[in-house]
């Protein structure tokens, strides 16, 4: 039987530069992400809100 080895993570050494670099290009890669996002929400408010509108108004309008 194998020995169970433990990981212990003491400290996370990143350069400064290199963290600016790393959240620059998340906050820039964030944008495109939240347009799907709003899009498919959007698809869901119109067909959601057109099936449920037409059961507010039981004469039709």
């Amino acid at each position: 039987m194998e020995e169970n080895k433990k990981v212990i993570i003491s400290g996370i050494n990143i350069p400064f530069w290199d963290l600016v670099v790393f959240i620059v290009k998340f906050a820039l890669a964030s944008i495109p992400a939240l347009f799907i996002i709003w899009f498919v929400f959007m698809i869901f408010g119109l067909i959601f809100g057109g099936t449920f509108s037409m059961f507010m108004h039981p004469w039709g309008f």
